[in-house]
């Protein structure tokens, strides 16, 4: 193998170029599906409560499964549109299997396990004649939920109903992002919540079944009527939204209406047909369920389980990372196990509706406050920008390019028009800024626009200081699909999506802001982030701006009319330099040219390394953002914290290391399963803080700028690893690092071999 040492001065470390083949020196091929099989979750008793579940799905909808000592197998349905006549995202119920005899009170064995390969929650229990084994799985291509029960002697099963909206009730309490939610009013009611109840399917046939019906609508018409919106035409998303689900065996019988049995036998089959219909009557949505049986039974049922099987095992060979580490064992495996869970639970309910709800996602299970409510999770439905990305930064780098169209759906259709109408009535001028917090239509929350009278309004901008002028959210947006489009050359991707919200983002800030003498945009008022409310050119949106508008001239320069080639070079031309100040004597990236009045603990001056990469490793001013990562005003590796992403691509392996594996170790302390993070800032599982991990670990393994490609930016030496990874340019790299050393790499395509560069040490 040949090597040519290049050094960097300005940046202080080495680059090996590598210019050969890597030597045949490693082990065989690695197989993911064996490297998966070792993270499988495993428990050998039942649990105590809905706190000792596990996950499982297939993109839409989302099973919390768990054994109770009686005995019973029980479940909550989760479903990324099941959103009630509040905008609360609901459960739509629990379901409850018991066998007759019970295998687990006559013998006491036991074995609960995830099986990620499959996507399936495998249980056994009993010995002998009496083992049982039962598997729940949901269909990768399918909206239906399967049970299966398989005994070595004949068994009853029964699949029982478990609601507990049974009656319209008041909510007690609400979240901020609760469209009632009002902080100037007592209890922060403005108006009562109230629970509308599910209807139970009466008199059906060899089936049970449920659903929820929106009777009215609280939301899209009061935000509207209240943000002068009522201009704006969009259908009511919410009004007769209805969703559910019927429950079928083979030779079932209905007990009554809550409860299904399938007669003693060797095995058994449930099928949880689910489905939601908008705008629907409750007649037309049986009806709509009548069709989705009939054409999902079109296919024989061992037809549907090889083609669900196939999802995964393609899911799986996508990417991985598998760690080995020589230094302690336990660390590794902790660390591989959460990118590995994480990652399963984002595809467990990334390929639904609508994007994956930061606090919670579709996997939360009763509230210990509110009894029996597993509809709960901290700060309400709402979409919060800077949480709802955390869990796709990672989606590229893992080839997951699939799980992003939710986010985009969301964003660049009813978020984006309602934006572009907003922008003009408020502002008279054309473009689009997004607002930090939005309902999934499009409209701010109550709470952040404020229930002040227009007509006794003092701004026409959110009156809430937290999200006054927090508006960077579209540039980011960019930034992600950009990085989409250099992983994937995607040209629909391209003009369908990102050419149109970068002209609308770009034309705001054209439009909106004046320049200074020297023709420098001036963004005042503005603030960055939620931290500093009173700022004057904030560093997200300058590196932000800079980094979108150089990207869209150099990978799409060539596909658009002159006028928009312009108006790309106008707001480069526009920028001033990134924010600096000093301490002590030592010059540093600042979170803006002016800032004052701190109220949170993000911190915006990062941002030019993460998300935008203006300072990065192969960059200059790495020394800037290293001073200002070391005087921060805030740390913490848990929650939306991104202080581990910064380390990484500053390259500091010691630090991100410690930070990271503290992440991995830091499971809700009330939850068995180990990748069911917080509440942190948020709720339980907490997405942010698993988006964090799978971001900053890749960011450890690989790094890219344009066409290069960075190999062990800031990876342990002591850390074997297996990797399979995707970059820019239709690029995937798979190989292996024993010792600190690439030991084997393959390229796809082979003539980029010559764009990777392997990092050595950052500062020593």
């Amino acid at each position: 193998m040949k090597k040519i040492a290049v050094s960097h001065r300005t940046l202080g470390f080495a680059v090996t170029l590598l210019l050969g083949v890597f030597p045949a020196c490693a082990k065989k091929d690695y197989d993911p599906r064996r490297g998966i099989e070792k993270y499988d979750v495993v428990w050998d008793s039942p649990s105590k409560d809905a706190w000792g579940t596990m996950p499982v799905g297939n993109g839409d909808l989302g099973l919390n499964v768990w054994v109770e000592s009686s005995g019973d197998l029980l479940f909550y349905i989760g479903k990324t549109d099941s959103w009630d006549d509040n905008c609360r995202l609901l459960k739509l119920g629990r379901v409850r299997v018991r066998l007759r005899p019970n295998p687990i009170l006559q013998s006491g064995t036991f074995l609960q396990a995830l099986r990620l390969r499959e996507a399936t929650v495998e249980v056994r229990c009993g010995e002998g004649a009496r083992r049982v084994e039962i598997r729940v799985w949901a269909d990768a291509n399918h909206p239906v939920i399967h049970i299966a029960v398989k005994g070595k002697k004949p068994v009853e099963a029964s699949a029982s109903i478990e609601l507990w909206r049974t009656e319209p009730f008041e909510l007690p309490t609400i979240e901020v992002s609760d469209v009632h939610f009002d902080h100037d009013v007592p209890g922060n009611k403005h108006f009562p919540t109230v629970v509308e109840p599910d209807v139970v399917l009466s008199g059906q046939k060899g089936r049970i079944g449920w659903y929820h019906h929106n009777i009215k609508s609280v939301g899209p018409a009061l935000a509207a009527k209240l943000q002068d919106m009522e201009g704006f035409a969009q259908a009511d998303p919410i009004l007769h939204r209805t969703f559910g689900a019927v429950i079928t065996a083979e030779k079932g019988e209905r007990v009554d209406d809550l409860n299904l049995r399938s007669p003693a036998a060797l095995a058994h089959l449930f099928n949880i047909y689910v489905l939601t219909k908008h705008p629907s009557s409750p007649e037309a949505w049986l009806s709509a369920m009548e069709e989705r049986i009939a054409s999902t039974e079109k296919a024989p049922f061992s037809a549907r389980l090889r083609a669900h099987r196939a999802w995964w095992e393609e899911f799986w060979k996508r990417s991985w990372i598998d760690i080995e580490a020589a230094g302690p064992a336990e660390d590794a495996f902790i660390l591989s196990r959460a990118y590995v869970l994480q990652r399963f639970i984002n595809a467990c309910a990334g390929r639904g509706q609508y994007p994956i709800k930061f606090n919670g996602s579709i996997f939360t299970v009763p509230n210990p406050g509110s009894p029996g409510d597993a509809d709960y999770r901290r700060w309400g439905p709402g979409y919060w920008w800077q949480n709802t990305r955390l869990p796709y930064m990672s989606m590229c780098t893992s080839g997951d390019f699939d799980l992003l169209e939710p986010l985009y759906r969301m964003y660049t259709g009813d978020v984006l028009e309602m934006a572009k109408y907003r922008t003009k009535h408020y502002f008279g001028h054309v473009g689009a800024y997004f607002n930090e917090c939005v309902y999934f239509w499009g409209a701010a929350f109550n709470e952040s626009y404020g229930w002040t009278p227009r007509e006794k309004r003092t701004v026409v901008e959110n009156e809430s200081r937290w999200h006054r002028w927090e508006w960077q959210g579209g540039i980011e947006l960019l930034q992600m699909m950009l990085d989409h489009y250099e992983h994937t050359l995607d040209e629909a991707l391209l003009r369908s999506r990102l050419l149109p919200l970068a002209h609308e983002i770009l034309t705001f800030y054209d439009l909106h802001y004046k320049v200074d003498d020297q023709g420098k945009i001036v963004l005042e008022p503005a603030q960055a982030l939620e931290t500093w409310w009173d700022c004057r050119n904030p560093m997200p949106e300058i590196a932000g701006m800079l980094a979108v508008t150089e990207r869209l001239l150099e990978l799409a320069g060539d596909r658009v009319n002159s006028e928009e080639k312009a108006l790309w070079q106008r707001i480069h031309d526009k920028m001033p330099d990134l924010p600096t100040r000093e301490v002590e004597g030592k010059k540093m990236l600042a979170p803006a040219e002016q800032f004052a009045n701190k109220n949170n603990i993000e911190n915006p001056e990062l941002y030019a390394v993460f998300p935008y990469r203006r300072v990065a490793l192969g960059r200059p001013g790495i020394e800037l953002a290293v001073e200002a990562l070391n005087h921060r005003w805030d740390r913490g590796n848990f929650g939306w914290r991104q202080d581990d992403i910064f380390m990484a691509y500053l390259g500091l392996t010691d630090e991100v290391r410690e930070y990271l594996v503290g992440r991995a170790r830091k499971w809700h302390e009330g939850s068995r399963f180990p990748a069911f993070w917080g509440p942190n800032y948020d709720w339980i599982p907490d997405q942010d803080h698993g988006g964090v991990l799978l971001k900053a670990l890749q960011s450890m393994l690989i790094q890219t700028d344009g066409k290069k490609i960075f190999l062990l930016p800031a990876w342990p030496k002591d850390w074997d690893v297996h990797f399979r990874v995707h970059a820019p340019y239709r690029t995937i790299l798979e190989g292996q690092v024993r010792g600190g050393e690439v030991v084997k790499l393959s390229v796809q395509p082979p003539s980029r071999r010559q764009d990777i560069q392997v990092m050595g040490p950052l500062f020593d």
